[in-house]
């Protein structure tokens, strides 16, 4: 044999002239395959078992918070704005004042009709005393009067006093009675207005302490509070403007007391219940920050169905449209100091519904105030301060009296 014929001569190969595939390798290849799906088949339904299914999420969710709209009382002109937007007030700042010139002239008259009130019921009062002593004088001369007539009577039976001068007596006698009866009548009228009350509680110093309290709280108003800390937003007053009142001027948000809104799939409510944890990435900080709540309330409905034009699904060609529900999830305040939030901003939502045995819906009305200021409450125990310095200040002798 040739060199030639042994080279082309193919050595344990088949006619073709490809090396024959182990069989051994091919079922070890497609067990390894088969294994890797396994693997992650069985490592899906651990995740799902697990985790995914005790967790429902959605990244349809956003920042909601308080926006109180500041607003003035009484009609006015602006002559001074003291905070501008992405400013931070204090509760009890002022931010937008009014001139007060016309509220000014107000409180001077009532501050003097209160005062003259309190005079005229001390003048009542000692109209009233002088009305007594008049009972009393009058009482004195009846008592006199039947004590001549009653001394005189027995003389006109010896002939010892003339007849006319008894009639003169019995005429003096009910001179004193009606006079008696006149004072008495006077006094009653006198202590008609006073009686049973004391200067300060006077229906007439009352009314007028009312008015006076009235027209200081108007005359405050000119002075617009922040009701609540935060950051002024939306401020649409200018200097000069003539407000009236319920006019909007500007909008303080509480950046501290927010929540979220996440609206979650109709089929994702079906284990979402009040005081479940959950957690809450921002787009603003990304994963890295993440912020914790916990359910406190799933809305009473969809949102199409409070739309304005809400959908009228009877009507034409229908789609079904997969709706989705409010669910509001309290923030934690700490985290909220540390990474401040605004109103409106995006969110990704995860709710652990592991413990599915509370309730869905509130069970009893809250017993607290959503929100609440005592700014208003201060303006009325300083009214009633201002009108009790002007009552004392009018009372005179009759402070010591009373």
């Amino acid at each position: 044999m040739s060199a030639s014929e042994s080279t082309a001569k193919p050595t344990d190969d088949n006619d073709s002239g490809l090396a024959a595939k182990d069989p051994g390798k091919r079922r070890r290849a497609l067990l390894i395959v088969a294994l890797v799906f396994i693997l992650a088949a069985l490592t899906w339904l651990l995740l799902w078992l697990f985790v995914f299914s005790k967790r429902e999420t959605t990244d349809d969710a956003y920042v909601g918070g308080n926006q109180v709209a500041l607003s003035t009382q009484v009609p006015g002109t602006v002559v001074a704005i003291f905070a501008d937007d992405t400013q931070r007030v204090e509760a009890g700042q002022v931010l937008v004042k009014l001139d007060s010139t016309d509220a000014d002239v107000r409180l001077r008259q009532a501050r003097s009709q209160l005062a003259q009130a309190v005079r005229q019921v001390r003048q009542q009062t000692d109209s009233a005393s002088s009305a007594d002593a008049q009972v009393v004088t009058a009482q004195i001369n009846l008592k006199k009067a039947e004590a001549d007539l009653k001394r005189r009577l027995p003389l006109i039976a010896e002939q010892a006093e003339a007849p006319e001068n008894i009639q003169h007596l019995r005429d003096a006698v009910d001179q004193a009675r009606a006079s008696l009866v006149t004072a008495q009548a006077q006094a009653s009228a006198a202590h008609a207005s006073i009686e049973g009350t004391q200067v300060v509680n006077n229906p007439a110093v009352e009314q007028a302490r009312a008015n006076f309290r009235a027209a200081w709280v108007a005359a405050q108003r000119n002075d617009i509070y922040a009701p609540v800390s935060g950051y002024v937003a939306q401020r649409s007053v200018q200097l000069g403007n003539s407000v009236q009142p319920g006019q909007q001027l500007m909008t303080v948000v509480p950046l501290h007391d927010l929540w979220v809104d996440a609206n979650f799939k109709e089929g994702q409510l079906r284990h979402i219940r009040i005081g479940q944890p959950a957690k809450i990435v921002s787009d603003v900080y990304g994963s890295s920050v993440e912020y914790h709540g916990k359910v406190i309330g799933l809305g009473a409905g969809t949102g199409s169905a409070f739309s304005l034009l809400p959908a009228q699904n009877a009507t034409g060609n229908w789609i079904k449209v997969v709706q989705r529900v409010p669910v509001r999830i309290a923030l934690n305040d700490q985290d909220l100091d540390k990474h401040p939030l605004r109103v409106g901003l995006s969110t990704e939502v995860t709710i652990d519904i592991t413990d599915d045995h509370g309730a869905a819906l509130a069970q009893a009305p809250s017993d607290k105030p959503l929100a609440q200021t005592s700014v208003y409450d201060q303006m009325a125990s300083k009214a009633d301060a201002e009108a009790d310095q002007v009552i004392q200040a009018n009372l005179g002798k009759a402070a010591s009296a009373n």
